[in-house]
């Protein structure tokens, strides 16, 4: 089961595209740098990109509404939050969240051992707001994104400031891959950052 979140098709942001098929891709919102699924799309790939709870493949999936910017979608539209649930293992995709979570999505949301937050601040939160939503969901496991790499066009920040209050212990730099099972995920927070 491969699961593939926001594809791009790399050359429209200066980076290679992905290499990979999907069974399911998950489409936060509808800007060019996250609404590209041919990158990924198989014979029999779902692509789910509106609110909904639903299983597909065996895989629970839940997405809310929010915004890409901190005026209820007025400078840049919405953004879904997708919660997908895979061996037991509850992962959180936050796409392009442009604000803080209220109390209400927190509740929907439920328990979360793994979340994928953006970090990279000029079009989706910052890294204070990201510690912050972190802060709000509690999860075992929180794994920075869309902050900027090596080639990429957008002007955005790279991962260290969100890094850079956390202590070295409870940072992981996993490579580009990781293979992991419930009970291998860490009690207290764990940063994940992976090498692109």
């Amino acid at each position: 089961m491969t699961i593939v979140t926001d594809p791009h098709d790399g050359k429209s942001i200066g980076i290679k595209p992905p290499h990979t098929k999907a069974d399911i891709v998950l489409i936060s919102h509808n800007h060019f740098d996250h609404n590209h699924p041919k990158a990924v799309e198989g014979r029999k790939t779902n692509i789910l990109n509106k609110e909904m709870d639903t299983t597909k493949n065996g895989v629970s999936i839940k997405s809310i509404k929010v915004y890409h910017d901190d005026s209820k979608g007025n400078k840049r539209g919405e953004n879904l939050l997708f919660k997908f649930v895979v061996d037991g293992i509850n992962l959180c995709h936050l796409g392009d969240l442009g604000h803080l979570l209220d109390e209400e999505v927190i509740r929907k949301l439920g328990k979360i051992d793994i979340v994928f937050v953006p970090v990279g601040n000029v079009f989706t939160i910052g890294p204070k707001e990201a510690w912050k939503v972190v802060s709000a969901l509690s999860p075992n496991v929180a794994i920075p994104m869309h902050y900027r790499v090596g080639g990429l066009s957008l002007s955005i920040k790279p991962v260290e400031p969100f890094l850079q209050d956390i202590n070295e212990n409870r940072v992981i730099r996993v490579g580009n891959e990781m293979d992991f099972e419930k009970e291998d995920l860490p009690e207290e927070l764990e940063i994940w950052v992976f090498t692109l």
